[in-house]
């Protein structure tokens, strides 16, 4: 089983990325996906996520507006849209993968997790 993040960087505050997971060992269709993140000192975080079919999807208040989960059961692919990005969203950001969306904000629960790209947001 492998999830392996791609995309992250050094922006600007106000500037975009997008992240990029994809899946391989499992039935991706067959999970809820979400993105976490961890910064420095503190513990990973919910950001986004979205349930096997792409029908429902959850963000984070911090990123509501900003952020966009979405998915590609074709490429076993998920990825984040991050927009009008900010000093605050520095972190490590994490892929994951849950089989029931009553974890979706458990991060212990989850069965797999990627090892994490930085996303560093500075001037």
């Amino acid at each position: 089983v492998q999830l392996v993040e791609s995309g992250g960087g050094l922006v600007q505050p106000g500037g975009s990325l997008r992240l990029s997971c994809t899946a391989s060992g499992f039935t991706f269709k067959d999970y809820h996906m979400a993105w976490a993140r961890q910064a420095l000192g503190k513990e990973r975080e919910l950001v986004a996520a979205i349930e096997n079919f792409g029908v429902g999807r959850l963000h984070a208040n911090p990123v509501k507006g900003r952020f966009t989960i979405s998915r590609d059961n074709v490429e076993s692919t998920v990825y984040l849209q991050m927009d009008n990005l900010k000093p605050e969203d520095t972190a490590v950001y994490y892929c994951g993968a849950v089989r029931r969306w009553s974890d979706i904000r458990t991060m212990k629960n989850y069965e797999y997790w990627g090892l994490g790209t930085q996303v560093t947001v500075s001037s």
